[in-house]
């Protein structure tokens, strides 16, 4: 059992390991935010990072665990920042969000990316990114979908679960397509999805 000389010194080397993840990861970020996730090797990534490919391993193991990092960090409260209203509907959200998208097409590549890696075999990391995040999204949209039906903002008549799966499919197709052709109306065609999903006037 280590004696209490050794603890600080382990709380402290801990404080720091933590520390040198977040800093790899912000500037991570940066490089990925200005080039996307094209395919590469973690050694080339850490050239462009500025820190040696062991130290990359070391916090990461693999290529998709850091794209799985970068993503989930990027879209923490600290990088990202939507001003949406609370009783914004859940098109609403998804407008902003791809307004703010617009912003840093290389990490909308790299969520694409992770997704498109999920569909194929050997992709582990991806595959429980993609799933968990789908299933998550979706639930919390319904859950959203729910009170605004009962508050009279959206129709009664649509399943909820089944308006988060068009909406989330929606959100992330016209992306895509913005990606491939940036004069996709991505905006109109989710303004749309709002008003069609709008109680009748």
């Amino acid at each position: 059992m280590p004696d209490d000389d050794e603890r600080p010194r382990q709380r402290g080397a801990y404080a720091k390991g933590i520390a040198r993840r977040q800093e790899i990861l912000d500037r991570a970020i940066e490089v990925f935010a200005e080039r996307g996730a094209d395919r590469t090797s973690l050694r080339a990534i850490a050239r462009e990072v500025g820190v040696t490919h062991a130290a990359l391993t070391h916090y990461f193991g693999s290529l998709e665990e850091l794209l799985v990092a970068v993503y989930q960090e990027s879209n923490s409260p600290t990088h990202r920042h939507e001003v949406v209203p609370d009783d914004a509907t859940p098109v609403e959200r998804m407008i902003e969000s791809a307004r703010t998208n617009r912003e840093v097409p290389g990490l909308v590549q790299l969520y694409s990316t992770l997704v498109a890696s999920a569909l194929e075999t050997g992709h582990p990391v991806a595959r429980e990114f993609a799933t968990a995040r789908f299933a998550d999204l979706r639930t919390r949209l319904a859950d959203e979908i729910r009170q605004q039906q009962e508050r009279g903002r959206l129709r009664r008549d649509a399943d909820p679960d089944a308006v988060a799966a068009l909406v989330v499919a929606a959100s992330d197709g016209l992306q895509t397509q913005w990606l491939l052709d940036e004069t996709a109306p991505q905006h109109e065609a989710l303004t749309l999805l709002d008003r069609l999903l709008r109680p009748a006037p």
